[in-house]
């Protein structure tokens, strides 16, 4: 139980970080990692929740998540890649 808390507490901690380096990013592809590192982030803690509830439910979700958060990582990438040849 103790090691649960410690675990959540971490990772809590890190979805912090990575919510504040989204925010002040100073260039777009800041944002775009951290918003990548906040969705793996995310992906631990209902990882964690499938072991906690013993659930496959929440594997399942993660799974879906994880491609959706890989699409998303995606198009963001090429959106912040348009935007540097636009510049040129």
């Amino acid at each position: 139980m103790t090691i649960n808390i410690i675990v959540f507490s971490l990772l809590g901690l890190g979805l912090l970080f990575s919510l504040i380096r989204f925010i002040k990013g100073p260039t777009v592809s800041d944002r775009v990692v951290s918003l990548d590192t906040f969705n793996m982030i995310v992906i631990g803690v209902i990882a964690m929740l499938a072991l906690i509830f013993e659930s496959d439910l929440y594997l399942d979700i993660v799974i879906i998540y994880a491609i959706l958060s890989f699409l998303e990582t995606v198009v963001f990438a090429r959106y912040v890649e348009g935007k540097h040849h636009d510049n040129c």
